[in-house]
């Protein structure tokens, strides 16, 4: 999808910011005024003291979430400063309200040293209820999720990158079920091993697939390449179970499925005839995939799917991450887990209606009201689950909730 770039400025200098803050309760007197601010909050305040848990019932704490970026992997943009990242994390911001009234509040840091944005994230903690990272490039994203996840009682979530690992979990459960394999027959290509590269192929793993390949710009990992970080020598580790050597021509040569997460056109029409028959081809690079949807179809593949609107089969995070922080709020979860991402696919692929299921249609569409709710719904109990949630719902009660707040009606179940 192209954007006329006159209109985007236009729209940004007229809106002056895409989110605002807005009052939940009414000033109209002294009285009122006392109640909302002093003394009213000296009473809440000694509550809280005393009952830290008590923040979530007290405050806008249990809806309110950070969305951290220090600007060095901005999608389309790259490295770039914090300032200049503020467009991108309030349309981030924006998206977490429309999708999953979620109140996330963006927060651009001017270092790009790990420890310096550990240490910020750290301290505004006890402002939110959990923590997105945004757009921060690898490894250092990971070094950041690991390291607060291990120092924060609350959600840690890198949005994009395991949000689109259970978009990629999603569509690839369905593009099984439409083709008639199994997870125990799939080798699967994962080129580009990056952050999401990476955060897909962990929770690919995670899921049951054994048989995977990963690729960074070196060729496939393993001991033969010289050019990896640290992350990558820990996926080198887990992957490529049959010792495969060279680049993407050995890789693709018999296997089912291709995820590409690197740059524009690099999967040619002949690589994909190498391949087994009607193979999976999601080439998700921006603002070029890996092959263009025509060429693979041209040259037998099954299912395509893109990050690109204009075509069917659109794989993009905002259709999981707003589910699932909704999810995690909802319980006052202290934890995003792999159990509760891989929920969080299942509930994605199931809400395409079985019915409709076809090669052009294996993921919900983005405007779909069934996606949040169930998403939501199966993430918070699978939290209560594993003994992550600080607040245990009835089955369906986060769907019923999260269709009253996004539609303004209940809906009892589905």
């Amino acid at each position: 999808m192209t954007v006329d770039r006159m209109r985007a400025l236009e729209m940004h200098r007229r809106a002056r910011g895409k989110i605002g803050v807005f009052p939940t309760v009414n000033v109209r007197n002294e009285e009122e005024l006392g109640l909302a601010y002093l003394p009213g909050s000296v009473a809440p305040s000694l509550a809280i003291e005393e009952e830290p848990s008590l923040s979530f019932e007290l405050t806008g704490k249990g809806n309110r979430i950070a969305v951290v970026t220090d600007g060095s992997a901005i999608t389309g943009l790259g490295d770039i400063s914090a300032l200049a990242s503020l467009p991108a994390l309030e349309g981030k911001s924006l998206l977490y309200k429309l999708f999953g009234d979620v109140d996330a509040i963006p927060i651009a840091l001017d270092s790009k040293e790990t420890e310096d944005i550990i240490y910020a994230i750290q301290m505004i903690a006890p402002t939110f209820g959990a923590i997105a990272l945004d757009d921060i490039a690898t490894p250092r994203t990971f070094t950041v999720l690991r390291e607060l996840r291990s120092r924060l009682a609350l959600p840690v979530f890198a949005d994009d990158e395991q949000g689109m690992a259970v978009v990629v979990c999603a569509s690839l459960q369905n593009a099984l079920t439409v083709t008639e394999r199994e997870i125990a027959d799939c080798r699967i290509v994962v080129c580009g091993a990056g952050a999401t590269g990476i955060a897909v192929t962990h929770l690919l793993l995670k899921a049951g697939y054994k048989d995977i390949i990963m690729l960074n710009s070196s060729g496939i990992l393993g001991p033969e390449n010289a050019m990896m970080d640290h992350m990558q020598e820990e996926m080198a580790a887990q992957t490529n179970p049959r010792g495969t050597k060279g680049g993407l021509a050995e890789a693709v040569k018999g296997a089912h499925v291709f995820i590409g997460l690197s740059r524009g056109n690099v999967l040619s029409g002949e690589l994909v005839k190498t391949m087994a028959p009607s193979p999976i081809i999601l080439p998700l690079a921006l603002p070029e995939p890996e092959i263009a949807p025509e060429e693979a179809v041209a040259a037998g593949a099954a299912i395509v799917g893109t990050c690109l609107y204009e075509y069917d089969n659109t794989l993009q995070s905002l259709q999981a991450f707003p589910g699932i922080m909704r999810g995690v709020l909802d319980v006052q979860a202290t934890m995003v887990s792999d159990s509760m991402l891989l929920a969080a696919a299942s509930a994605l692929a199931l809400a395409v209606d079985r019915r409709r299921l076809t090669p052009r249609h294996i993921i919900p569409e983005f405007f779909c009201d069934e996606v949040t709710p169930r998403i939501a719904e199966a993430v918070a109990q699978k939290a209560i689950e594993e003994g992550y949630a600080r607040t245990a719902l009835p089955v369906n009660e986060v769907y019923e909730r999260t269709w009253q707040r996004l539609y303004g009606v209940r809906k009892k179940g589905y």
